[in-house]
């Protein structure tokens, strides 16, 4: 019998053990080979791994065909003429129409550019990104910038329509007005159509018996373009804003995208640490033995008293709420990180007076 002396396993390159998945991968990459619509010349090594396919993809007949060799259900090759589940060279179909997992749009969607009765997808316009410095305030309050971008815009002299101001538009001849073009390619399996908008008219189903003088028809033309971009408060560094339909515009469809990317100038004082503001605050030993307050200049310029308890160690956390970062329900914290400065030299009073100290244990 045919199917024993074949192994579907060799066929695809895989192992006896593979998963479906491992199996799925291996037939598209051969298939994508040795199609004829894609420029292969095997047939019947494409009909050799389809064949192979269909009962590995199946749990019943891949056990059937473990066991005995041989799927029965329907999967091998048939020699007869049964209509309407014959495909290429007398081979059977009909296992893979009742199969769920054997699945033709899904696997040669890709190989066609389309599955079958596929609808045309609505046009849209490129994404553009760019990257925008702020300084750490901006960052932390938020902030709105201009920026003046090179990009394809909606032709204002013709708000789009591509055809010179006072004229009129005409049914496009080579999609009759539906904007759509009907592609349908035959093949080894029958026929598969796609759709894909009409290049004639853009896909808008309408041509300019006068072209605009400025876009020369096209409806878009590329220009510098004023853009406001609001900052929101509390972004971080790298973090990305999306301004949706403020990409580059098209004819017959949506705009694409901006995307901001966000670089955030460090802070000679304060640094971010998730929804808190960190600082570094040198103190001197005595402040820091006997307590003191000392006066620091808020991220909003304002002036903040600090209390400083006595014996405070080095290094230790000061915190005052509600001064850090603005997030969801609220701010976050302003964590003050003391640093005990010791002098470089020493009067012969504060020697005496240390040494004293020294006596006492300290």
């Amino acid at each position: 019998m045919k199917n024993m002396a074949k192994d579907y396993y060799n066929v695809l390159g895989v192992d006896k053990k593979a998963s479906k998945d491992d199996i799925k991968k291996a037939f598209r990459k051969l298939a994508h080979k040795y199609h004829p619509d894609k420029g292969g010349t095997d047939e019947s090594k494409f009909k050799e791994i389809t064949e192979a396919y269909s009962i590995l993809s199946d749990d019943k007949k891949r056990r059937e065909y473990d066991t005995y060799g041989q799927a029965f259900a329907g999967g091998g090759p048939s020699r007869g003429g049964q209509a309407g589940g014959q495909g290429f060279g007398g081979f059977d179909f009909s296992g893979f129409q009742q199969g769920a997992e054997f699945d033709f749009g899904d696997i040669f969607g890709d190989i066609f550019g389309g599955g079958r009765g596929q609808q045309a997808r609505t046009p849209r316009g490129r994404d553009i990104s760019i990257d925008l410095e702020i300084p750490f305030k901006d960052a932390v309050f938020g902030t709105t910038r201009t920026v003046l971008i090179a990009k394809v815009s909606t032709c204002a002299h013709c708000r789009g329509s591509g055809a010179k101001p006072g004229t009129e538009l005409e049914t496009c001849v080579t999609c009759n007005g539906s904007g759509r073009i009907h592609e349908t390619r035959n093949s080894v399996l029958g026929q598969f159509s796609s759709v894909r908008a009409c290049t004639v008219c853009e896909g808008s189903g309408k041509i300019p018996k006068e072209k605009c003088p400025e876009c020369k028809g096209h409806g878009v033309k590329r220009k510098e373009e004023e853009i406001k971009i609001h900052v929101p408060a509390g972004i971080d560094n790298g973090e990305m804003i999306r301004m949706p339909q403020q990409g580059e515009a098209i004819k017959t469809g949506v705009a694409g995208d901006l995307y901001v990317k966000i670089h955030v100038k460090p802070h000679p004082t304060f640094r971010r640490d998730g929804a808190n503001l960190v600082m570094d605050l040198p103190v001197k030993l005595t402040d820091s033995l006997l307590g003191t307050v000392v006066s620091i200049e808020t991220l909003e310029g304002k002036t903040l008293e600090v209390k400083i308890p006595p014996m405070k160690r080095a290094e230790e956390l000061l915190r005052v709420a509600g001064k850090g970062i603005p997030a969801e329900g609220g701010r976050g914290d302003l964590i003050i990180r003391l640093e005990v400065a010791l002098p470089h030299k020493l009067s012969g009073k504060a020697r005496k007076a240390l040494e004293d100290l020294k006596t006492e244990g300290l």
